[in-house]
């Protein structure tokens, strides 16, 4: 069998599992190892006065390491037996990919707020770094549907470019490099100088794929003022791109994203996205679970006819 239709079996596999599966806690997660080795080194590395080199070493060195891991393991896969390789690179393409998990994630906010505001507020603090405990139900519909436009980004658009760039080793690069931002990627007394080249670098990762995702989401949208928002507001927001995705679904929508929000207790002034500052309802998640579904689909169907073709 031809290596090209091997990793396009493997990518589709791998979108079906995740469809199938999400992320059962029965089963080991290579990120969660990403985690516990960030967590390992930051414990014994973010100290001192050189914390910048410190962490830019440390992140260098956890980025590296990833991709010589996987780009060994999936070599010695395919030498094996094709068959072999298949498995092993479909396993991690669904490890890599988040569609499912962030569908479940949205839900579970807007139902347990169904249930009581309190319930809400810990439901959403799985999904945020923000403090939650003085949102009011709005706030966290907002939250909850700002932080799915971002990870469609994040988990599922970025990891499939990223993939379609360098395979699977670049796709679980990229997974290092955002769960190193997302861990020490913070812009506090904390985190401030060890985890800045780790976000910087998240930043270059990210950046294409951002306005990718946002393009998708307008087009899948329907919408032009979705569109009108990625130009107006895209690079309104204080991260370089996460403001392209959230434009684009606050267009979708017709809503307002943004302000101020207490993060580490700091209270940190974000710009708006949009001038609709409506109320969040029901169907606001219902039209965004759909405009996920499509995007993750639409862009695995595009990374496997541009695989034929090459």
């Amino acid at each position: 069998m031809d290596i090209i239709y091997c990793h396009i079996i493997a990518l589709c596999i791998g979108f079906v599992l995740d469809k199938l599966l999400g992320d059962p806690n029965w089963l080991p997660h290579p990120i969660v190892a990403f985690g516990n080795a960030i967590s390992f080194l930051t414990r014994r590395l973010n100290k001192g006065n050189a914390r910048f080199i410190t962490g830019a070493l440390m992140s260098v060195f956890l980025i590296a390491a990833v991709f010589v891991i996987f780009y060994f393991l999936i070599a010695y896969a395919y030498i094996y037996n094709n068959i072999v390789g298949i498995v092993v690179e479909a396993l991690f393409i669904f490890f890599g990919l988040a569609g499912t998990t962030l569908i479940k994630e949205g839900r579970a906010v807007f139902n347990a707020l169904s249930i009581s505001l309190g319930d809400g507020r810990k439901q959403i603090a799985r999904i945020v770094g923000r403090d939650t405990q003085s949102l009011g139900e709005n706030q966290i519909k907002a939250a909850t549907l700002e932080t799915l436009s971002e990870n469609l980004s994040d988990g599922v658009v970025a990891p499939l470019f990223w993939y379609a760039i360098g395979g699977l080793p670049a796709m679980m690069t990229y997974k290092m490099i955002n769960t190193l931002d997302s861990m020490i990627g913070y812009k506090n007394e904390q985190y401030g100088k060890f985890g800045c080249f780790a976000a910087r670098i998240d930043d270059v990762a990210n950046f294409i794929p951002a306005r990718i995702t946002a393009m998708l989401i307008a087009t899948f949208g329907w919408s032009k003022r979705a569109f009108n928002y990625i130009i107006k507001y895209g690079n309104a927001h204080s991260s370089p791109n996460a403001g392209y995705p959230e434009a684009a679904l606050a267009g979708v929508l017709n809503v307002q994203f943004g302000g101020a929000h207490e993060y580490f207790g700091e209270l940190v002034d974000k710009p708006t996205i949009g001038n609709n500052k409506r109320d969040f309802n029901n169907n606001d998640l219902k039209i965004t679970i759909r405009i996920i579904r499509i995007v993750e689909l639409s862009t695995v169907i595009i990374i496997c006819i541009m695989t034929a073709l090459v």
